[in-house]
């Protein structure tokens, strides 16, 4: 277990990524059942990883509602048991406001069928300026007052581009920053940014370490990173990490997943499931013993690849 920065929760190394449990064929090019949507739930809940993350914005709250219905099979939350999710905008029209926000973890609370979350995040502010996100009643005050009713024990903020993000940092209101496809083996653009977060004592969550899958399956299925075509440039340096792996005798996904374990600066991080098998593939993952210089080698095919690391 690991402080999640000053927020007085533990986390495990690993957390469990929800997105998938309620299907989101668009994002990972497969559909998940719901009885095997909640059953992995469960699995996450009950297995050797403490923590699970979803949003309402995954598959629209299914993603929330099997975790809710996982939650009643077992029942309730473990004691010590991290969950976190995500108050977002609306997907039909795009409103950010604060009262979409309410909206948002109202709906969240019925669907996970619980009257408070460890953690939640502003999801995606990316989708709004961060002028309006911060003003009187705007999301980020909605987002403080569910930390002061103690609906959440602590708040963070998720989301994409570290510029964007790297202001709401900065403004010390936030717990816990959650970066994605930002700090993995072929993109290191969210350094700073995580630098920024360390330093003000934030729990560090690093998500998609895998970029979507590449970084765990390897060239051999669809060539995407972050959820788009992935260039030349970035399959060719996949490709000498797979070779790197290969001559070692390692699994590519353990290097990707080690890269980011062995931060001291990263509290958890965050794999995505869509079935039971994984959540102890990704721990068997986690532990597999990796020759040092392997990294090093790793560092050095990334350092080729600051234009063309995918979104910043």
């Amino acid at each position: 277990m690991r402080p999640l920065g000053a927020t007085g929760l533990t986390v495990t190394s690993l957390t469990v990524g929800g997105a998938p449990l309620g299907s989101m064929p668009k994002n990972f090019g497969y559909e998940v059942d719901e009885e095997r949507g909640i059953e992995t739930a469960v699995a996450a809940l009950t297995g050797p990883i403490h923590a699970l993350d979803t949003s309402s914005a995954y598959s629209d709250g299914e993603s929330e509602r099997r975790i809710g219905i996982a939650l009643q099979r077992i029942g309730g939350l473990p004691e010590g048991y991290v969950l976190s999710t995500k108050i977002s905008r609306d997907l039909a029209t795009g409103d950010f406001s604060g009262a979409q926000m309410r909206r948002s973890i109202s709906g969240s609370l019925r669907r996970l069928g619980l009257t408070s979350v460890p953690l939640v995040y502003l999801h995606d502010p990316e989708n709004t300026t961060f002028e309006r996100a911060m003003e009187p009643g705007g999301p980020v005050a909605v987002l403080r007052e569910l930390k002061d009713s103690g609906i959440a024990a602590a708040i963070g903020i998720a989301g994409g581009d570290t510029t964007i993000i790297r202001d709401y940092v900065e403004t010390g209101l936030f717990d816990v920053l959650l970066t994605h496809n930002r700090w993995t083996l072929v993109n290191r653009s969210a350094g700073p940014l995580i630098d920024a977060a360390a330093d003000r004592s934030m729990g560090v969550v690093n998500a998609a370490v895998f970029g979507g899958g590449i970084l765990a399956r390897g060239t051999t299925g669809p060539s995407r990173y972050a959820y788009r075509d992935a260039p030349e440039e970035l399959l060719d340096v996949v490709r000498r990490l797979e070779a790197l792996c290969h001559e070692a005798s390692v699994p590519l996904a353990a290097l990707a997943l080690q890269f980011s374990t062995r931060d001291p600066r990263i509290a958890t991080t965050i794999v995505g499931v869509s079935r039971a098998s994984r959540i102890q593939e990704n721990v068997t993952a986690a532990d597999a013993p990796l020759p040092d210089g392997l990294f090093d080698e790793a560092d050095a095919l990334a350092a080729r690849l600051t234009s063309v690391a995918g979104p910043a």
